[in-house]
């Protein structure tokens, strides 16, 4: 076999094998789907604390009540560094990294080292679902 043809040949067969494990990686795992897209829902309204939040890691937001029957989500990645935020209390969102913290009704900076909000995202609440909007 030449040496461009045996090239060509481990080639294909990497590619081959590339895409079969793309293709493995693309679906049909165990991961829970049924939060993508709008109109799935994130979560629900009861799983929301007054004042407090949930962060939806799956989808990279955080959503929170601040005040009873307001909802708002925001992306979970810190502005300063890129960090997961790790929850909310009293109205704060924190980041564990180097502890910003981001008002819980508007996602403004309350301390740094961050210096941007955190982005709103759109959601809709429909009698307990919380979804994107």
């Amino acid at each position: 076999m030449s040496g461009v043809a045996r090239r060509t040949v481990v080639s294909a067969a990497g590619a081959a094998g590339l895409a079969a494990a793309l293709a493995a990686c693309g679906g049909g795992g165990t991961e829970d789907k049924g939060t993508e897209g709008a109109g799935a829902t994130l979560a629900r309204t009861g799983d929301i604390p007054v004042g407090g939040g949930k962060v939806i890691a799956g989808q990279g937001l955080v959503i929170t009540q601040p005040k009873a029957g307001e909802f708002k989500a925001f992306s979970s990645k810190c502005t300063h560094a890129g960090c997961a935020v790790s929850g909310v209390k009293d109205g704060v969102i924190v980041c564990p990294c180097h502890q910003s913290h981001f008002d819980a009704s508007d996602g403004s900076v309350k301390s740094g080292p961050a210096t941007s909000p955190l982005p709103p995202t759109p959601i809709q609440v429909v009698g307990d679902e919380i979804s994107l909007g």
